[in-house]
């Protein structure tokens, strides 16, 4: 085999094995008041280069947006960074305010309609709302992620808050935002759940 055949074929593998992981999301991957570098995705994004994985993590969270807000910018996100796995973690905002359960459904589906759509696997993240929004309204809130991800067959990362409350030091005094000494215990967490869907990422 020629040099340049076979430097052909080593760049076809790596694009290949390549991995690039959009992270759609709101405050709670944006790295709400505290440093970017800090955020989990950025940790995690270290920690998968540490493994000596080829993987490129997008992190196109903006804190306060919501499924609406997503599901417009989605399309673009897609377009520009052809992502092979999208985690969305979108919905709290809707729920924090109050929108009905059923149109923050539609605009979930319809992002994960349009990441399929351009190729993508996407995970989608639990969200739980504070217990105090009345309990008919959090059963349709909570329902939705369960029914997403059987619907279209999609793993469901639980959510990542959760095993924070109620830990010292780990949730801001909002009650709501982790910390920036809880994103490393974000990321085992997401790490964990994420790395089996990547593709076949160690570098030759």
């Amino acid at each position: 085999m020629s040099r340049v055949l076979l430097l052909l074929v080593l760049l076809v593998s790596f694009v290949t094995n390549a991995n690039t992981v959009l992270i759609l999301g709101d405050s709670l991957s944006a790295g709400y008041r505290m440093n970017a570098q800090q955020a989990w995705p950025q940790l995690l994004a270290k920690q998968w280069q540490d493994e000596n994985r080829k993987v490129e993590v997008i992190n196109a969270s903006v804190s306060g947006d919501t499924t609406q807000g997503g599901l417009q910018r989605l399309p673009s996100l897609l377009e520009n960074h052809q992502p092979s796995l999208v985690l969305l973690e979108l919905g709290g905002n809707d729920g924090l305010r109050g929108l009905p359960p059923p149109l923050i459904e539609r605009n979930l589906e319809q992002m994960i309609t349009l990441a399929n759509q351009a190729g993508a696997r996407v995970i989608l993240t639990e969200i739980q709302l504070p217990p105090n929004y009345g309990r008919r309204y959090l059963q349709q809130f909570t329902a939705i992620f369960s029914r997403l991800s059987e619907t279209h067959q999609l793993p469901l990362l639980p959510f990542f808050v959760a095993p924070l409350i109620g830990e010292n030091g780990m949730i801001m005094d909002d009650g709501i935002h982790p910390t920036a000494d809880a994103q490393p215990l974000i990321v085992r967490q997401v790490h964990a759940f994420l790395t089996p869907y990547l593709r076949d990422s160690r570098k030759l």
